[in-house]
C-alpha cells in the first residue's frame, strides 16, 4: 500500500510535519509483520508537461512526478527505463488523469482520447528554476491504477533532482508498505497508531488478501486433518480384512504358502483399491474446482486456479504413505500368525 500521514490543522498551521525520517521507515521495517518498507521519490523542482503534437490540441498543466520500484509496479514494461542521455522519457500515466482530460475533452466538444491514442501523442517536460529552464519529450507506455502521480524512472529522477534542485533536501511524504498477507490486521492498527492514511481501495484489498490468506490456511489444516483420518479409516479396514480372513491365511501357509507372497497379495489388493480412491477423489476434485472457478469468475475474483506440480505431488505423497502403512500393517499381521 502507498500510505502518507494524515493532513491535521498542525501542519497547516507548520507545527507538525508529513514527510517520513529515514529513523521511521527503518522502525517500521522491523515489525514482525512487515516484509519492506520504501519511500516514494518525488521532484523537488518546478515541472510542468504539455503537448508536443499538432494533431492535437495544446494541453499544458503543473504537474509533480514520483517513482517507485518497478517490481511493486502494476504496469510491468521494459520500455521504463532510462539513462543520461536519452532524449525521450517513458512515463506511466495514472488512469484517473486519462479520465479528467476525457471529461475535458467532452466539455470542449473535443474528441476523447483512447489508451492507444494516448500512448502515440508526443508530450515534452518542462523543468525550471530560477535561472535554468529545459525541456525532454516524453511519451505514455502505461497507466497505473494504483498510484495517483506521474510515474517516471528512478535513474531521471535523480539525474532531474541533481540538476534542476542540487541544494534542495529529499523529503519522503509517501512510502510503501508490503505486509504479510494473512497478517493485514496488524498492518492495519499499526496504520492507526501512527496517523497514516491510504486509498481505501488498497485497505480493502489488503483485507481480502489477509482473509483469503487465512482460509487457505484453515481448509488446508481441515485437509491434512481428513486425509489422516482417511488414512486411519483405510487402515483399520484392512486389519479389519486380516483378522476375517486369519484361518485362511495359516491354512496357506501351512499349504507351503510364503508369508511374503501373501504380504504381497494384500499389497497388491490395497494399492488398487488406494488407486481407485485416488483417481475417483482427483475426478471429483477437478469438477468441484471447476465449478468454483465459474463462481470465482463471476463474482469478479481472478485468481490463480490452475493445478499446480505441488497439488499433483501432495496426491503422490500421499498414496505413497497409504500403500505404505498397508504394506507394514499386513506383513506386521501375517507373520505374527506364522511365528504363532
Amino acid at each position: 500500500m502507498i500510505v502518507q500521514k494524515k493532513v491535521s490543522s498542525f501542519n497547516t498551521l507548520n507545527l507538525a510535519k508529513t514527510d517520513f525520517s529515514l529513523s521511521e521507515i527503518e522502525e517500521m521495517k522491523k515489525k514482525p509483520f512487515i516484509l519492506d518498507v520504501q519511500p516514494v521519490e518525488s521532484n523537488n523542482f518546478n515541472i510542468t508537461i504539455e503537448t508536443a503534437d499538432p494533431s492535437v490540441p495544446r494541453f499544458r498543466g503543473d504537474i509533480f512526478i514520483q517513482t517507485l520500484d518497478p517490481d511493486i509496479l502494476d504496469v510491468k514494461s521494459k520500455e521504463f527505463r532510462w539513462k543520461q542521455g536519452d532524449t525521450l522519457v517513458p512515463i506511466l500515466m495514472p488512469r484517473d488523469l486519462l479520465v479528467m482530460m476525457n471529461m475535458f475533452m467532452v466539455s470542449k466538444g473535443m474528441p476523447q482520447i483512447s489508451d492507444e491514442l494516448a500512448k502515440d501523442i508526443h508530450f515534452k517536460f518542462c523543468m525550471k528554476t530560477d535561472t535554468v529552464k529545459e525541456y525532454i519529450s516524453c511519451r505514455i507506455i502505461g497507466f497505473s491504477n494504483d498510484v495517483p502521480s506521474v510515474l517516471v524512472p528512478q535513474n531521471f529522477m535523480n539525474w532531474a533532482n541533481n540538476r534542476f534542485a542540487p541544494d534542495a533536501e529529499q523529503k519522503i511524504s509517501q512510502i510503501i508498505i508490503s505486509g504479510k498477507e494473512n497478517e493485514f490486521g496488524l498492518v492495519e492498527q499499526m496504520l492507526q497508531e501512527r496517523h497514516l492514511e491510504s486509498k481505501n481501495a488498497q485497505v480493502a484489498i489488503g483485507r481480502l488478501k489477509s482473509t483469503v490468506g487465512t482460509l487457505i490456511l484453515v481448509v488446508l489444516g481441515i485437509s491434512i486433518i481428513a486425509v489422516f483420518l482417511s488414512g486411519l479409516v483405510l487402515i483399520q479396514y484392512l486389519q479389519l480384512l486380516l483378522s476375517k480372513n486369519l484361518y485362511e491365511v495359516r491354512t496357506l501357509m501351512r499349504l507351503g504358502h510364503h508369508p511374503n507372497s501373501l504380504v504381497t497379495n494384500f499389497f497388491v489388493y490395497f494399492s488398487k483399491v488406494f488407486g481407485i480412491i485416488g483417481i475417483l477423489s482427483l475426478a471429483s476434485f477437478i469438477g468441484f474446482k471447476l465449478f468454483l472457478d465459474s463462481l470465482l469468475k463471476e463474482g469478479g475474483l481472478y485468481i490463480d486456479t490452475s493445478l499446480s506440480l505441488m497439488s499433483i505431488l501432495a496426491l503422490v505423497l500421499a498414496y505413497c504413505l497409504f500403500a505404505l502403512a498397508s504394506f507394514l500393517s499386513a506383513r506386521k499381521g501375517i507373520y505374527e500368525q506364522n511365528n504363532g
